[in-house]
């Protein structure tokens, strides 16, 4: 008998209709993998692809993201916090202690965090993501930076209420049966 891996594609537009995702979602007792290009229009214009591994536990192990006719990061993770620059080959202490990876251009990567941290209804954790800012968000280096988050069980594996602490921002996010975003309220919604 082979290993059970899920296998889920999706489209999400951005929430006036102007910009376009389309994702590769494959899970299994290996972990998560997600692959997707973005058409967006969100603060700026602009086209990107992602790639997103995680292990096991859902820890995120790989990030590569890059936008057309501009920058490329490529970071690992032990999966216990600690994070490598594969292009500058250096270490990004900065990043320590973050387990998750939140891609600013899609709403694919709230998945890991909820998946993770299994809450139950009422339950609220804390976390620092590894946050890949948006194109018009690049400082000096395409790197990412830890961000203050915090995720609430709304209704187990339904609904889930997202603060980006970082930025001031909340939202309640509807999940599918696998745990990717059905609806972002004024972001994303699927296609």
């Amino acid at each position: 008998m082979g290993v059970l891996v899920l296998q889920k594609t999706v489209q999400w537009v951005d929430w006036n209709g102007n910009g376009l995702e389309y994702c590769f979602c494959q899970s299994g007792p290996d972990g998560i993998e997600l692959e997707g290009v973005v058409v967006g229009t969100r603060h700026g214009h602009y086209g990107g692809s992602y790639l997103v591994v995680t292990d096991a536990a859902l820890a995120t192990r790989e990030v590569k993201v890059s936008y057309v006719g501009g920058a490329e990061m490529h970071v690992t993770s032990d999966g216990k916090g600690s994070w490598f620059d594969c292009i500058a080959k250096r270490d990004l202490p900065s990043l320590a202690g973050c387990l998750d990876v939140d891609i600013g251009i899609t709403p694919a990567t709230n998945m890991l965090p909820i998946k993770r941290l299994k809450l139950a209804e009422g339950e609220a954790r804390e976390i620092s993501a590894a946050y890949v800012p948006l194109p018009s968000q690049i400082e000096d280096d395409f790197l990412p930076r830890s961000a203050p988050q915090r995720y609430t069980c709304l209704m187990p594996d339904h609904r889930y209420r997202y603060e980006g602490l970082f930025r001031n921002f909340s939202a309640e996010l509807e999940i599918d049966d696998i745990g990717l975003v059905i609806d972002y309220p004024d972001t994303f919604r699927r296609a």
